[in-house]
């Protein structure tokens, strides 16, 4: 499992096949069928990634952590491909399962976000944040406060975020114990801020280290997007296209991209494909996306 995890955090995506493969024969349960779902997901196969993950859930004794974990997942991959009632229920059974569960809450807020129902999406976060600390609830609120247009408040909460998480990205960088680096994370938030220049130099931290991982070529792609430079953002999510994945917010991306370097055939499939996968995605990109196809 340790070895799946290593070779997907570093872009062997092959070798985490073949490791997936070896774990399943030996132990079929709760983490390798978790861990082959994530590879099916990677590699665009979100049917399969969803059976696989109904098979960990099957594995799993309910109301256990690894269980409403592996639940909450579930409803993320029904998100992602636009399935707001079946990602809803998961949710749901998570939080009558092992209640205040902070993950199960913040999926309550993604659904509550994609009815627009905005003050109902904050409470959620806010509670979720309260119970666990993780950079993901205040991102998340971020996005909802400037949706809402309270800039001010977004600006505030997300200069708060890059604080700490620079505090944990210079630990990272003096105490190999730790085991991750927020530089990825922080490329995100900078970009939130309009820092651009401080992205860049976040993301081509975290490229140096793992110049395989798809999903830092497309935070790569994304910031030279923000940059105004699309032509060196082309290989970048070149590369984080590489494994077929379907993820609606990459594909996305790799459309605004194309876009902007001039490449209408390829911008257009893309942003369809990604409205077709999942209608449901953040309003900034949405927005972003609506713009973007009455031009080509």
């Amino acid at each position: 499992g340790l070895l799946i995890d290593a070779n997907v955090e570093m872009g062997d995506y092959k070798k985490a096949v073949e490791y997936s493969d070896s774990m399943i024969s030996i132990h079929p349960d709760i983490r390798s069928y978790s861990r082959i779902s994530y590879l099916r997901e990677i590699h665009g196969d979100y049917p399969g990634a969803i059976e696989a993950m109904k098979l960990a859930l099957e594995a799993g004794m309910p109301g256990d952590e690894g269980t409403e974990w592996v639940r909450v997942q579930l409803g993320h991959l029904y998100e992602k491909t636009g399935d707001l009632r079946n990602a809803e229920m998961h949710y749901t059974i998570a939080l009558q399962q092992r209640p205040d569960y902070a993950y199960a809450l913040a999926g309550m807020a993604h659904i509550a976000t994609a009815n627009k129902d905005y003050t109902k999406a904050v409470n959620y976060f806010l509670k979720a944040d309260a119970l666990v600390s993780d950079y993901i609830f205040k991102d998340e609120l971020v996005d909802i406060y400037k949706l809402t247009g309270q800039n001010n408040k977004a600006i505030s909460l997300e200069q708060s975020v890059i604080s700490v998480m620079n505090k944990d990205a210079n630990a990272g960088l003096t105490n190999d114990n730790i085991g991750h680096y927020a530089d990825r994370e922080l490329a995100y938030a900078y970009l939130k801020v309009k820092e651009n220049d401080k992205a860049l130099t976040h993301a081509l931290a975290e490229y140096n280290r793992r110049p395989k991982n798809i999903d830092v070529n497309e935070t790569v792609a994304w910031v030279y997007y923000h940059l105004g430079k699309p032509a060196e953002a082309i290989p970048y999510i070149e590369e984080a296209l590489k494994t077929n994945c379907k993820n609606p917010v990459l594909l996305n991306r790799a459309g605004l991209i194309y876009a902007k370097a001039g490449n209408k055939e390829k911008a257009k499939a893309f942003l369809q494909q990604s409205i077709k996968n999942n209608p449901n995605y953040a309003g900034d990109l949405k927005a972003q996306t609506m713009q973007a196809m009455q031009s080509l």
